[in-house]
């Protein structure tokens, strides 16, 4: 028989109410009101590794940030969240290298979620869950983004639809 928390990680129907995961939902509160309360970039890293899955080199997580649980959030390095961004992270969201998310940004959850590097969403954006997001894509300011978004898409709208194509190659 598999936990509660197993058929959360696997994108399962799960009792929320279970025991185990109320346990890790409080320890992610209390996490949350010591980063959000931090004051040094060097407190926020260290808060940052302590709870993320994986944190890349010059990571900056603006506070106020939000999520439910943190151990499912994995991002690379130079990886910018502005303010008030919130991640609903019941299985894995991973955040590409050089990403820049705008504030207000919101990445749903039950599915995994994976955005590619150097990555632009414009604030108040939504992310909805299972959506891939290929390098180099923009996704424009208040856009719902409901299907995958090809590497050097821009997409914009609610739904988000492509207006345009990249094909340029990484500024690296």
């Amino acid at each position: 028989m598999r936990t509660e928390k197993q058929k959360m990680l696997a994108g399962e129907l799960y009792r929320v109410a279970d025991p185990e995961l109320q346990a890790e939902l409080a320890a992610t509160r209390a996490w949350l009101t010591r980063y959000n309360r931090a004051e040094s970039p060097e407190e926020r890293r260290r808060l940052l590794l302590e709870r993320f899955g994986e944190v890349g080199a010059r990571v900056e997580v603006r506070p106020p940030f939000f999520c439910d649980y943190g151990f499912n959030i994995r991002l690379g390095a130079d990886v910018f969240l502005n303010y008030n961004c919130v991640i609903l992270d019941v299985v894995d969201v991973i955040i590409g290298d050089a990403t820049e998310i705008g504030a207000a940004v919101q990445i749903e959850f039950g599915r995994r979620i994976e955005i590619g590097r150097d990555v632009w969403i414009g604030g108040g954006a939504i992310i909805l869950p299972g959506i891939t997001v290929g390098d180099c894509a923009v996704i424009g300011a208040g856009s719902v983004v409901t299907r995958d978004v090809p590497q050097g898409a821009t997409v914009a709208g609610n739904p988000a639809r492509q207006r345009s194509t990249w094909t340029g190659g990484h500024s690296e």
